[in-house]
């Protein structure tokens, strides 16, 4: 017969572990609307956050106190020993009337453009070149990216005796030929040629890696759609790899922005540019940048005031340049 049910009280779970009732505790649960205490929370994370703060500390010292102390000197007269003068929009104004500033400016976006187009181009050819080579990945790879690690003043040295006017190696080659030498190094734009062909020499193994990681991400089934639609290499590169990597090269053409117009060491190493060689960026000054160009204001005639000007207003050029090439390609994307 079946047992009658148990009518007194309801029966106590047990723990697997043994006899006994099982306890349970009530969720301690905050009242609604009441304010954690998010700073009790803080301070017990003290550990981490001192481990971390050496970081934050010298950036804080080196990087972020120097930018704005920067913006304050732009608008003050000093040596860098006597007394800061406030001048004001003074700095700014000799600034807008300064050749010498604007023709930095030029010869900064001529080198900018000779070196930033071949660099994207070839880095784009290269990685796709990469993206179907079956063996020897990896040794391609080290070989093509070499050269962004290596030391900018070794290249730079390099360069100089590679396109020296009497002793170069170039010039040597094309003796060989028949051709007589070029002045590499002394006419205007071959100087800004130089200059461009070295960052281009350094920066496209970097942008290549970019590229090649991001064909490496697009699906092979998009390939094979369209192989099977009848779609030829070039149809496919421009209709199908190029809209897909067009966020990876709006990255690509940003960082190329920014790091182009902030050429220094290569016209610096190149002419032998310092205290004693007043004539910076070569003969003429065709290879004088915005930054060479503040090198010499604040460091060599010791005017901090006006380098702190030059600085901020080639900085808003920059942001400029960069908003620019960024509506251009998002609108390239759109259409």
């Amino acid at each position: 017969m079946a047992s009658p049910p148990v009518t007194g009280p309801a029966a106590v779970p047990r723990r697997h572990g043994g006899p006994g009732p099982a306890r349970f505790r009530p969720r301690r649960t905050p009242p609604t609307g009441a304010v954690r205490p998010t700073r009790r929370r803080v301070l017990s994370h003290w550990r981490q956050y001192l481990a971390i703060s050496p970081f934050f500390l010298i950036f804080g010292a080196f990087s972020f106190f120097p930018v704005f102390y920067s913006l304050y000197l732009a608008f003050q007269r000093w040596d860098g020993l006597g007394t800061i003068q406030f001048v004001g929009l003074q700095q700014f104004r000799f600034l807008w009337d300064d050749p010498v500033f604007w023709m930095s400016i030029r010869n900064t976006l001529v080198i900018w453009v000779l070196s930033t187009v071949p660099t994207l181009f070839g880095a784009l050819v290269l990685a796709t070149l990469l993206h179907s080579v079956r063996r020897f990945k990896g040794f391609y790879r080290i070989a093509l990216y070499i050269p962004n690690v290596t030391s900018i003043v070794a290249v730079s040295i390099f360069f100089g005796a590679v396109f020296s006017n009497n002793f170069g190696l170039v010039n040597a080659i094309l003796g060989t030929v028949g051709i007589s030498p070029v002045p590499w190094l002394s006419n205007p734009w071959l100087i800004k040629l130089v200059i461009a062909l070295l960052m281009t020499w350094m920066w496209t193994g970097y942008n290549m890696i970019i590229y090649l990681a991001g064909l490496q991400a697009i699906p092979t089934q998009i390939y094979e759609a369209a192989r099977l639609d009848g779609a030829g290499p070039i149809r496919t590169f421009f209709q199908i790899t190029m809209p897909i990597m067009r966020p990876i090269i709006l990255f690509t053409v940003v960082i190329s922005t920014i790091n182009g117009l902030q050429s220094f060491s290569e016209p610096q190493v190149l002419f032998g540019s310092n205290a004693a060689n007043p004539n910076l960026g070569g003969p003429g000054q065709a290879g004088l940048t915005t930054l060479l160009y503040f090198y010499q204001s604040a460091f060599v005639n010791n005017d901090y005031g006006y380098g702190a000007a030059i600085v901020w207003a080639f900085f808003v050029l920059i942001m400029l340049l960069v908003v620019v090439n960024w509506r251009v390609v998002q609108r390239g994307r759109k259409s």
